[in-house]
């Protein structure tokens, strides 16, 4: 499926180490066609890590997509009646911001707009990054998996021997996945051996 003219939020979450596996897939959505929404959370936007400092990852996202980024819970609510999107994929989706969707916590932007996507009854496409999926947080994963209209990027364990709770998505399969979460169908395999992709 083609995704030109599709109108894509992307939600950034508090993964820093991630930001750059994600950003080239931001890239590929915008040169297929589709329009794509940023939103980001108040942890991207303030904070300074070794991986570089929020404001600057929002500037490149504006960059990249040729859109303010949305900021604001206020700011992303009419992404339900006002401005539907035709679907959200939130990538990187860190264990915190994870273990609130799946428990109805709307406190960030991002998960807002998948509130008000999952309110249109579109798709919402998940690339989870945390060190918890096997751990606590493993609950909440599995609730979200058996959750209508939530879609998952590939997974997998990122370093089994160091970190053995910890999944990562394969980022890479974010453009497929949305076309398939589109379409109404889960991209598969799920589950992958994301380690190796650092081989």
């Amino acid at each position: 499926m083609s995704l030109k003219g599709k109108r894509i939020g992307f939600g950034l979450t508090g993964s820093h180490c991630t930001y750059d596996a994600v950003f080239p897939q931001i890239i590929t959505l915008v040169e297929e066609g589709a329009e794509v929404v940023p939103v980001v959370t108040y942890t991207v936007k303030n904070t300074e890590t070794r991986f570089g400092k929020g404001e600057d990852w929002v500037a490149k996202i504006e960059e990249a997509t040729g859109k303010k980024a949305l900021d604001s819970i206020v700011s992303t609510e009419p992404l339900g009646p006002k401005m539907p999107l035709d679907c959200m994929v939130i990538a990187p989706l860190t264990g915190n911001s994870m273990s609130k969707f799946a428990n109805a916590m709307t406190d960030s932007p991002v998960l807002m707009a998948a509130k008000a996507t999952l309110r249109n009854q579109k798709p919402v496409v998940l690339g989870i990054s945390t060190n918890d999926a096997l751990g606590l947080n493993g609950v909440n994963l599995m609730r979200l998996m058996a959750t209508k209209n939530i879609y998952f990027i590939p997974f997998g364990q990122d370093d089994p021997v160091k970190k053995p709770n910890s999944m990562v998505a394969r980022m890479s399969m974010l453009r497929d996945t949305v076309a398939t979460a589109i379409a109404g169908k889960q991209f598969q395999p799920v589950v992958v051996e994301k380690f190796r992709d650092l081989e």
